[in-house]
């Protein structure tokens, strides 16, 4: 006979059942969470949606699908079209959004195969290139952190359109967020950085730069950014022009060809036509190249007469850095006396 000590142990299953009891349990709440998210998801679009429609914004789209579980909320919009009451706006094939599940205050959008750009009254251009990215984090703050980010973009005029300034550029990126020195202040810190662009054939751009690559990079504060909101036929930036928003502390950096700036501004604004007013002091180092091939420029709107004497002013100089102000006034860019081009247009 067997002795009881000399039976093999029975080990208990408990330790094997137990983790894959958890796993178990976890997996389905959290699937429960990631559908309740889905669906928590689709509903604010849809009031989203209706609340821009009552604004008379115009936006089409086929159906919208939500993918992703178990760690992701993929929503794809087919055959978007976006358009502001102002006629600004943009379509694409399709846009992507996506968000990790467990953080859904941050959002990447992606035009997966390009995109239109709607310019009112001057008409459309197409936009493809390596990357189109635009992302939105802290959607519960005040003011939420925004990115749009272009990698090697290429821009084409559609027919009876206005021509666009560049015609490609290495990266076009832009940034906002609350104000780094004071969070709790009405005001946004915002950056632009357009990268080796060069210009279309015949344009302002490819004059200045001497058929070579423009970089601009520019920082500043917009204040009363509170007002940045709500649609209307002349978009966001009229109702912040008329609350007294502006441009403040501009800093950065301008290469044109050969020629170089740094650029500085205390204040900027925007008139009641929507033109950029103010001043902007440059410390320039060789202008006359990027002024007097702004003269050459076949672009109608560029003042080639003025343009030319303030190529020969500046010539005086020689090679040495000049300091010089670019005014911003009556709807038209002005060097000292002369008229060079119509001041940019904000809306």
């Amino acid at each position: 006979m067997t002795n009881d000590s000399e039976r093999p142990q029975r080990h208990s299953r408990r330790g094997i059942v137990v983790p894959f009891t958890i796993a178990g349990i976890v997996l389905v709440v959290w699937t429960a969470w990631w559908f309740y998210l889905v669906q928590q998801i689709e509903t604010r679009l849809d009031a989203q949606v209706a609340a821009l429609r009552q604004n008379g914004w115009t936006i089409n789209h086929a159906e919208v699908t939500t993918t992703g579980w178990p760690f992701r909320a993929r929503v794809a919009i087919p055959h978007a079209e976006i358009v502001a009451p102002s006629g600004h706006g943009l379509s694409a094939p399709e846009l992507v959004a996506e968000a990790n599940a467990w953080n859904p205050d941050h959002w990447v959008v992606v035009a997966t195969d390009g995109l239109t750009l709607a310019r009112a009254d001057k008409g459309r251009v197409g936009v493809r290139g390596d990357g189109l990215r635009f992302s939105v984090s802290h959607l519960r703050e005040r003011f939420p952190d925004l990115r749009v980010e272009m990698i090697r973009p290429v821009f084409t005029a559609h027919e009876d359109a206005q021509p666009f300034p560049i015609a490609s550029a290495d990266r076009i990126q832009f940034e906002a967020r609350p104000h780094r020195e004071n969070e709790d202040a009405d005001a946004v810190d915002v950056l632009f950085n357009l990268q080796d662009a060069r210009g279309r054939p015949g344009g302002p751009v490819e004059g200045a730069t001497r058929q070579g690559q423009l970089t601009l990079r520019l920082e500043g504060v917009v204040q009363e950014a509170s007002r940045l909101a709500g649609p209307n036929a002349a978009g966001v930036f009229s109702a912040w022009t008329e609350a007294g928003g502006r441009l403040t502390d501009v800093r950065g950096e301008l290469i044109a060809g050969e020629s170089r700036a740094r650029v500085l501004s205390e204040g900027l604004s925007a008139g009641p036509d929507g033109r950029l007013q103010g001043d902007l002091a440059l410390n320039a180092e060789a202008p006359g190249a990027a002024i007097s091939g702004l003269a050459g420029s076949q672009e109608g709107a560029v003042n080639r007469v003025g343009a030319a004497g303030a190529a020969a002013a500046t010539a005086i100089q020689g090679d040495r850095p000049v300091d010089l102000t670019i005014r911003f006034r009556d709807g038209r860019t002005w060097l000292g006396p002369f008229a060079l081009a119509p001041a940019p247009r904000l809306f």
